[in-house]
């Protein structure tokens, strides 16, 4: 096995190999910052390496399997999102405001994949405030998509992305509020999992903020499994983090005979035609499974546009308006104008998006009864330049203006019917560009398992993404 082969495996047969001492963790580790630092300098998908600690920790992991004391996740490289605090670790955010900030404290989710024995070997790159659909901050630059180095990896987990598609970690952690996870799992051909609301816990920075979950990214199901089930639980510095335990079992039930719902555009967006076709085709995919594939009318529109996304203001200038006066210059002015408009918005104004997340709701219930998961696409469009404008007064899809923030964004729905677990699955590549196409997996509330299933099936049906050279980015 070639190191870039040891560096693609999955992190399950990883796992096996260390457990069977065919594969040592020392060895996984030097391949993996091997490559990092082959490929990196290409992407931007890093804020800070750790690699010399990374070695001696694997060292450590490996005296834990000769000693069989071994943890859930030992001896796995993982890069940690810079936007989620680690103790006595600078986390920038993206933002020079937070050039040299050093939290005292570590993000319950990233804490319980440290104690699991992961091994963090980098910080992936975030937008300012990881408040973009795109990767890029006037701190780190841009960050570019494996596939294409024209395109972006999608965002805001856009690092995390990046890395887990060029071979530069196993596992990654990503923050997603309005898609962060899944964008740059769709745009950069990995997994990405937002776990129902309360499933997994929140940082002590956002008490009770139903929009932002916690999730893995990894390039395959299992894997996600993997970090999910070590992720998840009720911890005592969140009070919505619920004390139903659920363990993603390794092997899945298959899903003959189930019925699934297909929404295209989730009733108002304009979607590329080969974004269309490569759905289409998952819905053949899904037939050939065994299942009852149904088109559905869903009854949302562009009304949800504003409420989210004033919300989405409100919360950040919440948090960030205090330091307008003094950076507004060296921030990224589209970041600066989303506190600016948050800073008007009234207490009315954020309640407002909870009614229209509870009108979503009555309109999404129905379908979800009659269907045990509904499929659509994760983004309009395979991808966006990494230079995007986000402000782009002349974007347009199918040659039809379209909002350049959110406009080609299908993932932000699902955080206003936070509850509903949704899962973006590789499916198939834009032959034009080579970029990556996702699909999304949406389940009931709070049915994480059948998400799982259903994506773990599909992907089996699927050609396997990277165990190949020609399956992986050319780089």
């Amino acid at each position: 096995m070639t190191d870039l082969d040891l560096c693609y495996m999955s992190a399950g047969e990883a796992l096996s190999k260390f457990r069977a001492k065919l594969l040592s963790p020392v060895e996984l580790m030097i391949a993996v910052i091997s490559r990092c630092e082959s490929v990196n300098p290409e992407l931007n998908a890093f804020t800070y390496t750790f690699f010399e600690r990374a070695l001696e920790q694997s060292k450590v992991a490996e005296n834990r399997y000769d000693a069989g004391e071994a943890r859930a996740l030992e001896g796995l490289p993982l890069g940690i999102k810079d936007f989620h605090a680690v103790a006595g670790e600078v986390t920038t955010l993206g933002s020079k405001i937070f050039e040299h900030n050093v939290p005292d404290n570590t993000s319950p989710t990233v804490a319980r994949l440290l104690d699991a024995g992961a091994i963090m070997h980098c910080r992936t790159t975030t937008p300012e405030f990881a408040y973009a659909p795109v990767t890029r901050s006037p701190l780190w630059g841009v960050t570019r998509n494996p596939w294409n180095l024209d395109y972006t990896p999608g965002g805001s987990s856009g690092g995390a992305g990046a890395a887990l598609a060029a071979g530069m970690t196993f596992l990654a952690d990503g923050t997603d509020a309005g898609g962060s996870v899944r964008i740059p799992a769709s745009a950069s051909g990995v997994v990405g999992y937002k776990a129902p609301f309360g499933r997994n816990p929140l940082d002590r920075d956002h008490p009770l903020e139903s929009l932002l979950h916690y999730g893995p990214m990894t390039r395959c199901v299992g894997d996600a499994a993997l970090m999910q089930n070590v992720m998840s639980g009720a911890h005592p510095e969140d009070m919505c983090s619920l004390r139903e335990e659920l363990i993603i079992p390794e092997h899945l039930d298959g899903i003959k005979g189930w019925k699934i719902a297909l929404s295209i555009d989730l009733g108002f967006f304009e979607v590329a035609p080969e974004v269309r076709r490569k759905t289409l085709e998952a819905s053949e995919t899904f037939r050939a499974l065994g299942c009852e594939v149904d088109e559905v009318a869903l009854d949302w529109n562009y009304g949800i546009h504003d409420p989210y996304l004033q919300y989405w203001e409100g919360m950040a200038a919440t948090t960030l308006a205090q330091y307008l006066p003094e950076w507004r210059d060296q921030m990224d002015p589209y970041m600066a104008g989303i506190i600016e408009n948050g800073a008007g918005h009234t207490a009315a104004t954020q309640y407002q998006c909870n009614l229209v997340r509870g009108q979503m709701y009555q309109a999404l219930a129905p379908i979800m009864e009659r269907y045990d998961v509904m499929i659509c696409p994760a983004l309009s469009v395979p991808a966006v330049k990494a230079e995007h404008n986000m402000a782009d007064p002349d974007f347009q899809i199918n040659g039809k203006p379209a909002e350049a923030y959110l406009g080609w964004n299908m993932c932000y729905p699902f955080n206003m019917v936070s509850q509903c677990p949704v899962m973006c699955i590789p499916n198939g590549f834009c032959p034009e560009t080579g970029v990556p196409i996702g699909l999304q997996i949406v389940g009931r509330t709070f049915d994480d398992l059948s998400v799982f299933r259903a994506a773990a099936a599909f992907e089996a049906a699927q050609p396997p993404l990277y165990n190949k050279q020609r399956f992986r980015p050319n780089l």
